[in-house]
């Protein structure tokens, strides 16, 4: 069995985790999230979005084959819910987790145009107040905003601008919340996360990281962030060391713990391709979603489909 990372920080990796129905595929994973049972809500590319597994990767059921156009990011709501952000779109779904939609944001299919501000073009990702149940969501392709909303849909406010100083972006990738309510937005093509208060105010920025996609903030009392990095955009350096593709654990205060599976791409056990979604289980299992397909899987001769789910158990 491979292990990555270092102690204390230290996981197996549980190949072939996943039983799909035959016949069925993933086309690639972008997202991945896991309810109060340790269920785990893969968000699919392919004909079946919402795949729910047990922590032990047996199938439940499918839902949204009718729903979504395209998959992005997946937010576990406190109250067994489920919020789906669909980039091609341009909406954000909050669903029960039978697949119930409860509410819309966004118009279907109908963007908004392009670096207007106004919500949605291309939306990526959602974070919850842990307080009172605010709504965030990253505006992310073709926008540079973050939007905030009360709990029932109305826009409260939003910030961001195009560029590299704080409070703007570049690709408002992914956003995610801690137990006091500061905001992280992955700030994609500026390598970096940025930190806001509850009213959009800039508080600080990590740096030293390759195109963070993914970001999941653990809810215990550790507050450990993992974060999904790429690996260089740049081909000619797509094997370079220290690069990615990674998930890297951090501290609350952006200090890094420890770097699972660095570089280069690869698609034995333990090494990543493109993580784009993270989320943790009840037991400390980190379970990756990878745009495989995107970043390489469709470029092979002849094209295939490539590993796009792993889950790293921690070892005991």
């Amino acid at each position: 069995m491979a292990t990555v990372g270092i102690a204390p920080h230290t996981y197996e990796v549980v190949e072939g985790w996943g039983n799909l129905p035959d016949g069925w595929t993933y086309r690639e994973a972008a997202a991945v999230g896991v309810d109060s049972k340790d269920n785990v809500y893969v968000f699919s590319r392919g004909e079946h979005p919402i795949i729910v597994y047990d922590k032990d990767g047996n199938f439940l059921r499918s839902w949204g084959e009718d729903l979504f156009r395209r998959a992005h990011g997946i937010t576990m709501g406190p109250d067994d819910t489920i919020y789906c952000t669909d980039d091609d779109d341009h909406t954000v779904r909050k669903c029960t987790l039978d697949g119930r939609v409860l509410m819309t944001l966004g118009v279907p299919g109908q963007p908004t145009p392009f670096m207007s501000g106004d919500p949605f073009n291309k939306c990526t990702h959602v974070a919850l107040d842990p307080d009172n149940g605010d709504i965030y969501v990253s505006d992310g392709y073709c926008n540079a905003k973050v939007h905030k909303y009360s709990p029932d849909g109305k826009l409260l406010f939003s910030w961001g601008e195009p560029g590299t100083g704080p409070s703007e972006f570049n690709i408002v990738h992914n956003i995610a919340t801690d137990k006091d309510g500061w905001v992280y937005v992955a700030d994609r093509e500026n390598h970096r996360i940025q930190v806001f208060d509850r009213n959009g105010k800039f508080e600080t920025q990590w740096n030293n990281m390759s195109r963070p996609c993914g970001l999941y903030i653990d809810p215990k009392e550790s507050q450990t962030v993992y974060v999904g990095e790429f690996g260089s955009a740049i081909f000619l350096n797509a094997d370079a060391p220290g690069l990615g593709p990674r998930v890297s654990l951090m501290d609350i205060k952006g200090n890094t713990l420890a770097r699972l599976g660095d570089g280069p791409m690869s698609e034995a056990p333990g090494r990543f391709i493109a993580p784009h979604g993270v989320s943790v289980d009840s037991e400390g299992s980190i379970y990756v979603a990878e745009v495989s397909w995107t970043i390489y899987g469709r470029n092979q001769d002849p094209p295939r489909e490539v590993r796009t789910i792993q889950k790293l158990a921690r070892a005991r």
